[in-house]
């Protein structure tokens, strides 16, 4: 990674350009043609340096609701169950923690029915009934723009 890299990284953080061309517009700030841009966002994907690259949404201004999820999974169908509950587009991060409840997830769907439904799904395609839902109240938002 050199420092080229280094600088569309942190104009994809906070500066990326709402145009119809925004990687020619990166290009133009760094000296570069807008397919030397899009290559290095490739490469830098490629190799894990990028992990996401996409919008981030005020989902209650589009009139979405959230909510922290947690159940307990027993060991021999967590695989299965984090392919399940990962096959939603609307679960926005998964993750397994020590203790119990051991697996948490976040879902925003379009509608409380909607999310319902999720969950609904999750306990008949896993067996597991016992699911924890704790509805948003607040939104947290921790921005970190990386050097």
């Amino acid at each position: 990674m050199d420092d080229k890299d280094r600088e569309i990284i942190r104009l994809l953080q906070g500066d990326f350009p709402l145009t119809p061309e925004p990687y020619r517009a990166i290009g133009d700030k760094l000296w570069l043609d807008e397919m030397s841009v899009i290559s290095r966002i490739a490469k830098l994907i490629q190799t894990g340096v990028i992990r996401h690259f996409g919008p981030f949404f005020d989902s209650r201004k589009l009139g979405y609701t959230g909510a922290l999820i947690a159940m307990e999974v027993p060991e021999h169908k967590l695989e299965d169950v984090i392919d399940l509950v990962n096959s939603y587009d609307e679960i926005t991060h998964n993750y397994l923690r020590d203790g119990k409840p051991n697996m948490w997830f976040t879902v925003i769907a379009r509608d409380a029915a909607r999310r319902d439904q999720i969950l609904d799904e999750i306990r008949a395609n896993s067996g597991i009934q016992d699911i924890l839902v704790f509805p948003s109240r607040r939104l947290f938002k921790v921005r970190v723009d990386l050097d």
